[in-house]
């Protein structure tokens, strides 16, 4: 029996041993399906607090309730630990680092460049290595193989297997999950492919295989690259349309009535979460190295980034109408999280607004169910408001930046003495009416 027979045996008949490298928004829900699919999996994060809530059964994600995290802790089937030595006993990994962008606009590759050289040291034969992390085309092949393979002198393709599967995360969706959302798989050789397939099969419902790695991470860059543009596209017609005093709200939907040839994408005060602002940057600046520039991918950026400041000075120009100054009011901001619903701040626009409303000297509050405190490496330091009707009774501006659907906003609205709805939150009880203005 070769290496890979044996390796796809103990796939198939899952009792291979899963590792997980990174037990965040990615790597906790993909150990949880594998574990609930009948695999031993072991998650391996340097975050003690996550490992130690781990151990206790008790999630730190809300796309996995606690009673089924405690179920699969208590069963034995999800481990976790901060000692990357496990990875010797381990047929499997996973890599689900973040993969953030420098300030420069270049790529930070050192979580995955981390976690690699962890794993380097405990690869051996009869293991497959899959990374999720979004990247930019050729890691896999560029970085991981020559980091993973060279040490020990094993073959990839017949002595171990090396894979690439974008994760396809969208936390707070309850109609597409981890094990619903189809799976795309491109290996190093034909063989690797097989194998991780293979693998991810065991527990996802669907799997798509392609070529080879860089097709796959391709088609990550292509499908974040492809919404970045369209809520670009939106954006921009938000700012043609205000300049012109047509309602954008009213001409999206009028358009979204068209059964075909078009897709509904809604403007907002900028784009946040862990891939939309951030992987398309990925293949820009992969480009560069061709000599070649992304020029929707540059354009829709810059577009997408100035929102934020958009959203302030409509804001400014608003209560200046109103006989009112931005400098000194009190601003309640509505939403902190980068989407509605959940607990992420990611690259979330809330906090460019929130700093540039202070850098016009008003003062600034901020509520949101989900995030209580605000504590980011700009310095920014804030605790979310206790009863957000009473701030709303007292704020001179009240912004809606994230429209959580836990906010009562008829409410709001008959409180406040003025709102700035950039989310259309209020819908058409927002419309026409003189305490607001709306993106």
């Amino acid at each position: 029996m070769t290496v890979k027979e044996a390796l796809l045996k103990q796939l198939k008949e899952k009792t291979a041993r899963i590792g997980i490298l990174g037990m965040g928004y990615v790597g906790l829900p993909l150990a949880v399906v594998f574990a609930e699919a009948g695999f031993t999996v072991t998650g391996i994060d340097p975050d003690k607090r996550k490992v130690d809530s781990l151990k206790e059964g008790v999630s730190y994600i809300p796309d996995v309730p606690t009673e089924i995290a405690a179920r699969l802790v208590k069963s034995g089937r999800l481990k976790a630990t901060t000692d990357f030595s496990v990875l010797k006993d381990m047929d499997a990994a996973s890599i689900c680092v973040p993969t953030p962008l420098r300030k420069t606009g270049d790529p930070d590759m050192s979580f995955i460049m981390s976690a690699t050289e962890e794993l380097a040291k405990y690869v051996h034969k009869g293991m497959v290595v899959v990374l999720e992390s979004t990247t930019y085309p050729g890691t896999t092949r560029e970085v991981l193989l020559p980091m993973l393979g060279v040490k020990n002198s094993l073959k990839v393709g017949e002595d171990w297997f090396l894979a690439f599967s974008p994760e396809r995360v969208d936390p707070g969706r309850t109609d597409y999950t981890t094990i619903n959302t189809p799976k795309v798989v491109g290996g190093i050789t034909a063989a690797c492919a097989e194998v991780a397939a293979t693998w991810y099969g065991g527990a996802i419902q669907h799997i798509h295989m392609v070529s080879s790695a860089e097709a796959a991470e391709m088609a990550k860059l292509l499908e974040n690259t492809f919404r970045m543009i369209n809520i670009a596209m939106v954006n921009e017609l938000a700012i043609m349309c205000e300049r012109m005093g047509v309602d954008v709200w009213e001409v999206i939907e009028a358009a979204a009535t068209k059964p075909f040839g078009f897709m509904k994408f809604t403007p907002g005060p900028g784009l946040g979460g862990h891939c939309i602002p951030i992987d398309p940057l990925y293949l820009s600046w992969k480009m560069k190295a061709y000599q070649y520039t992304a020029r929707f991918i540059e354009l829709a950026s810059d577009i997408n980034t100035n929102m934020p400041r958009y959203v302030v000075n409509r804001i400014l120009e608003a209560m200046n109408e109103r006989g009112q100054t931005l400098k000194g009011s009190r601003c309640l901001v509505l939403g902190a999280a980068y989407k509605p619903d959940i607990d992420d701040i990611r690259e979330s626009p809330t906090l460019d607004v929130i700093g540039l409303l202070q850098k016009k000297g008003a003062e600034v509050s901020y509520h949101d169910p989900y995030i209580l405190h605000l504590h980011t490496h700009d310095g920014l330091e804030m605790d979310s408001v206790p009863d957000v009707m009473a701030a709303v009774h007292q704020a001179d501006c009240v912004v809606i930046v994230t429209n959580h659907k836990t906010y009562d906003y008829q409410a709001i609205l008959e409180a406040a003495k003025f709102i700035f709805d950039s989310r259309n939150a209020l819908g058409k009880a927002g419309k026409d009416n003189p305490k607001v203005a709306r993106l």
